[in-house]
């Protein structure tokens, strides 16, 4: 026990904090849509002006210089215009330093994990806490040539951050590469050229409470009829008064569409983004807002009923619901998915196989038990070598998107969700949970008796169970018994207590190795049959 790390406590995890819903702009006019790429196109030059300035400014950026961005841009759009953009770059910017800190922290990593098995003798074996030394001498060779380039890339970052200097893409870095593989991609120059435009188009609106339907930019009424405020130099081509642009097409969001008009009509601030979708030929109206923090249950109240534990895989989510005393109820459930695909596939894969465990977990009263699963660390190359195969299959686990899109939806539905240290529960399971659940009627997998160790551990009882004695000798002394006691039990890992009385299968009452002192009790042999013998005085009441 003493090199195992301690599990972290449970939580409950918080709700989330911003709503989202999109609908598609249908039966948009050949002239709204070029009025929309044309301000699109307008105000993304201006975002790339922005954020170069931005970029610029580095770690000296502040206020006053946030200021005079905004009073730069709001020449050539508006102040609403200008204060969008320069949030959007704000946030665009400390994205980007997020991420170059992360890379700070994988090379260093890599650095630290060549430069440990170099240290080790060729073919030495590892553990499971360390990798060993490299296979042959060719490898560690290689080895410490790539040490030496990772050494010099992480000396070049560490300079970045310490600059204050980032690279960001307007567009995305991954299209502006695909330029240089059109063929791999299956995209003519043209269509990337327009992919390209569209993803650098700026037509994003922040909300303002207290103005008329929350938004004054880009306003949507309770109908659904969108308009936009022009930018100055494109207000010749306004269709309404005041310089704004009323467009052919309607929303109506389907999707927490009462939400929304409860806040519109209430002139709450409400974000728009409008964007194209080149590949399908449609526009699209993305409404968000935030919503208060949601009162979360104490973590004893959610422990009232028991919960479901819940692992996850590559392919599935095995589950299994849990009695609040930690032990197994029913059949292990089964909710599978399919991540192959396209995107929107692969996320539909994942809806599809939540709602079915949040509708069990409802129709039980049932709080949910996840891991706090973070494989940012294991997906390294230098960690797991040439095991290639475990590299993919732990990157290709939904980990990010299945817990963001669980605690939105148990959130709708009222389910609470308890978060737990991923530690040895699938060791542990798989030890101590495996074989006893399984049957000749049912075969208990690996991750079945994972999500039983989830569920325990989120309840508060230990994972592992106490090994049985030997058949042949049940005392107390070849080892402790496979009853359960509460984590909180005095003398928990300690013998078994005597019980007075008779004894069946066993030595008879008050014998034994803890029968208690023999020598003061009246019995053949023993000194107190030896002492001088007195008769007690009777009560005056007889």
């Amino acid at each position: 026990m003493g090199g195992l790390r301690k599990p972290a406590a449970s939580f409950v995890v918080l709700g989330p904090s911003g709503v989202t819903v999109r609908d598609r702009l249908k039966r948009l006019s050949t002239e709204d849509q070029r009025v929309l790429r044309l301000v699109g196109d307008h105000l993304g030059t201006l975002a790339s002006r922005d954020l170069k300035a931005r970029c610029a400014a580095g770690l000296e950026h502040d206020s006053e210089l946030w200021a005079e961005r905004k009073r730069v841009l709001t020449v050539e759009s508006s102040s609403r215009w200008a204060g969008s953009i320069t949030k959007a770059t704000h946030d665009q910017w400390a994205l980007a330093r997020r991420g170059q800190l992360a890379h700070i922290q994988s090379l260093q990593a890599g650095v630290r994990t060549i430069a440990h098995r170099l240290s080790l003798p060729v073919g030495e074996a590892g553990s499971k806490r360390a990798p060993g030394g490299y296979r042959s001498k060719r490898e560690w060779f290689a080895k410490t040539r790539r040490l030496h380039v990772l050494e010099d890339r992480l000396q070049a970052v560490r300079a970045d951050w310490e600059a204050g200097r980032v690279g960001v893409v307007r567009g995305g870095k991954r299209l502006l590469n695909t330029r240089h593989h059109l063929h791999a991609a299956q995209l003519s120059e043209e269509q990337w050229r327009t992919r390209w435009q569209a993803g650098r188009r700026f037509l994003a609106a922040d909300g303002e409470s207290g103005k008329l339907f929350g938004n004054e930019t880009v306003r949507v009424t309770p109908g659904g009829e969108v308009s936009i405020k022009l930018p100055a130099p494109l207000t010749h081509l306004a269709n309404s008064s005041h310089g704004r642009y009323v467009l052919a097409s309607t929303v109506a969001f389907a999707h927490r569409g009462e939400q929304w008009r409860d806040r519109i009509q209430t002139n709450r601030a409400v974000a728009y983004r409008i964007h194209e979708d080149t590949s399908r030929g449609r526009w699209y109206l993305t409404a968000s807002w935030t919503i208060p923090a949601v009162k979360i249950l104490p973590l004893a109240t959610a422990r009232a009923n028991g919960l479901v534990g819940v692992d996850t895989n590559a392919d599935h989510l095995a589950a299994w619901r849990l009695d609040i005393h930690g032990n197994p109820v029913g059949e292990p459930l089964r909710f599978g998915y399919d991540l192959s695909g396209t995107t929107r596939h692969r996320d539909a894969q994942i809806r599809h196989a939540l709602i079915r465990l949040l509708h069990f977990a409802r129709r039980h009263h049932l709080a949910i038990a996840v891991e706090d699963l973070d494989f940012r660390a294991e997906t390294t190359r230098e960690k797991h070598g040439r095991r290639r195969k475990f590299r993919n299959l732990i990157s290709g686990m939904p980990v990010a998107r299945l817990r963001a899109r669980l605690v939105s939806m148990a959130a709708e539905l009222g389910i609470t969700i308890v978060a737990v240290d991923p530690a040895y529960t699938s060791r542990w399971g798989a030890q101590h949970w495996q074989k006893p659940l399984t049957t000749k009627a049912r075969k208990t997998t690996r991750h079945d008796a994972a999500a039983v160790a989830i569920g325990r551990r989120a309840l508060g009882h230990p994972i592992r169970r106490r090994t049985a004695p030997p058949p042949a000798h049940r005392s107390d002394e070849q080892g402790h018994r496979t009853a359960q006691a509460r984590p909180g039990a005095p003398g928990r890992e300690g013998p078994r207590p005597r019980i007075s009385g008779p004894r069946t299968r066993s030595v008879r009452a008050g014998c034994g190795a803890k029968a208690g002192n023999q020598d003061a009790q009246h019995r053949s042999g023993r000194p107190a049959e030896h002492e001088f013998w007195h008769q007690d005085s009777l009560p005056l009441s007889l």
